[in-house]
């Protein structure tokens, strides 16, 4: 493990810059007061609320339970107690890294000792061949979240195009207000990417028993208006189904901005290339959450990683870097997803050529599937089974080898 490289400049900053207003750039300057940093601090970002976690949004915040005061990260009277510089909204527009000095929108600029990009992602957004009509959403932030929360509850139909989690959220939150679902996705199975089949299988038949009418291997064609109701959709498969739906919702990956660190000059692989304490090539930029490319121990290669406890955790690793108390980043990679009365949770890698280990019963929908390699465990899913995942995490970390008998047996305790 490399040590963290020295800053240009051997004097602790007096002026940090955060470029990004989310989950990580909100942990981020927490951390840095928490650990002792008085110095300015400045936010830009260029949505107008304070940072607030993104998983409620295609749940609770799409279902009508939760809104901003229930999702922020900081408080608004804590976070005037951070005594941060918030411009917002406003966006950076360049980085002058001679100089250290970021420029925005509003023509307004400031030094930086040391700056952190924690500016996320978009959402991706589907070819402009296809689309020839303007009822297509996407979910991000939080105002997408309010404005499709709305449009969900004044429809009867909604087509999702893609089967990746946050679809299929968007799909299990549309059911639970009664609006009938389509999913369509281009792959064989759901999720193909992040799950082995036997759960793919199992997620499908959950949405299926929902009463989700679910497209799998479908390529879509074009969307289009209604030709009898303009206020509707007409979607066209490449095997010539058509699909009516009120509008439709898109969740086809996220694109990181990554834009303002290019025309820095800093490497950008994925994502901005950092290393594990959130150091860029430059040691005076710091880039941390779903921009971020780093090395991740547990699992051995490179890794962009969008989730909760990756914004969080990489977060508060960048702030004590750049405030000289080093200490790397090396957190097993956790995933947590709830659809209907399903709460499932990923842990770790899961190899393809893993032996998976099912404890449970999948039917019953509370099992637990752990990934075997070489005797040691990888990687766990947990259905319906936390529990099973805090020991996994525990062994994990401890090395410990494992036996798949002792795992499937339920009629032992795992502990």
């Amino acid at each position: 493990m490399s040590a963290p490289r020295e800053s240009t400049s051997a004097v602790a900053p007096r002026t940090v810059v955060v470029v990004g207003g989310g989950q990580a750039a909100g942990w981020f300057v927490k951390t840095l007061r928490k650990e002792g940093f008085d110095g300015r601090v400045v936010m830009i970002a260029d949505e107008a609320h304070l940072p607030y976690e993104r998983p409620p949004l295609s749940k609770a915040v799409l279902a009508g339970d939760a809104d901003i005061d229930t999702v922020r990260i900081v408080k608004p009277d804590e976070f005037a107690g951070l005594d941060i510089e918030a411009w917002q909204p406003d966006r950076a527009t360049s980085i002058d890294r001679a100089a250290r000095i970021v420029r925005t929108r509003s023509g307004r600029e400031t030094i930086y000792d040391r700056l952190v990009i924690a500016t996320g992602g978009a959402a991706r957004r589907l070819p402009e061949a296809i689309v020839k009509t303007s009822h297509v959403m996407y979910l991000r932030t939080l105002d997408e979240a309010v404005a499709l929360g709305e449009r969900l509850r004044g429809s009867r139909r909604v087509l999702v195009i893609g089967g990746g989690w946050i679809g299929l959220e968007v799909a299990a939150t549309a059911r639970k207000l009664g609006v009938d679902a389509t999913v369509v996705e281009g792959a064989p199975r759901l999720c193909a990417r992040s799950l082995p089949p036997v759960v793919s299988a199992f997620l499908l038949d959950l949405h299926r028993a929902n009463g989700v009418d679910a497209r799998l291997g479908a390529s879509l064609v074009s969307l289009e208006d209604h030709p009898d109701d303009s206020q509707r959709l007409r979607a066209t498969l490449a095997d010539g189904t058509v699909l009516d739906a009120d509008f439709a919702v898109a969740g086809i990956g996220l694109a990181p901005h990554t834009a303002l660190a290019e025309a820095a000059g800093l490497p950008v692989a994925d994502g901005i290339v950092v290393d594990e304490y959130g150091a860029t090539d430059d040691p005076n930029v710091f880039a941390c959450g779903d921009v971020a490319n780093h090395p991740s121990a547990w699992l051995g290669r490179r890794v962009r990683l969008e989730s909760w406890a990756n914004a969080q955790n990489q977060a508060i690793a960048a702030a004590k870097a750049v405030l000289g108390k080093a200490e790397p980043y090396a957190d097993i990679p956790w995933f947590w997803s709830d659809q209907y009365d399903v709460n499932l949770q990923i842990l770790g890698d899961l190899p393809a050529d893993a032996e998976l280990a099912v404890r449970g019963s999948l039917a019953d929908r509370r099992a637990t599937l752990f990934c075997v390699r070489g005797g040691a465990l990888r990687g766990a899913i947990a259905i319906n089974s936390a529990r099973d995942l805090k020991l996994a995490r525990k062994w994990m970390q401890q090395g410990r080898p494992v036996d798949l008998a002792t795992l499937t047996d339920t009629g032992k305790a795992l502990a």
